[in-house]
């Protein structure tokens, strides 16, 4: 079955860096497109950043541009999300997903990030 791992969260100062990780399995890893979304208290979960199966073209949320940057590593069966110059309003619980035909979504357990001084 479908599984979907996140590790790397954890509390860090604003300014800092994190690189979480999410370890897939149970599917063709490779041929499907990733993505990171987060969700902060009392907030709606948003897609903060996406990297398509072949091309790895990526995309981000206007919030994380430039400071964010998403990775697969095909051969490993993981994706990554580098974050640097993190700020306060980074603080959620960040999620990694994908979507299989026809249209389902498999999601992740979450990492939390705390963005604090």
């Amino acid at each position: 079955q479908v599984q979907l791992v996140e590790s790397g969260g954890g509390l860090v100062q604003p300014g800092g860096s994190l690189r979480l990780s999410c370890a897939a399995s149970g599917f063709t890893f490779s041929t499907y497109t990733m993505n990171w979304y987060r969700q902060a208290p009392g907030k709606e979960r948003e897609l903060v950043a996406t990297i398509t199966s072949s091309s790895g073209t990526t995309n981000y949320a206007d919030s994380v541009k430039g400071r964010f940057t998403i990775s697969r590593d095909n051969a490993k069966n993981m994706v990554y999300l580098q974050m640097n110059s993190l700020k306060p309003e980074d603080t959620a619980v960040y999620y990694c997903k994908t979507r299989r035909p026809p249209r389902t979504d498999y999601w992740g357990q979450g990492t939390q990030v705390t963005v604090s001084s």
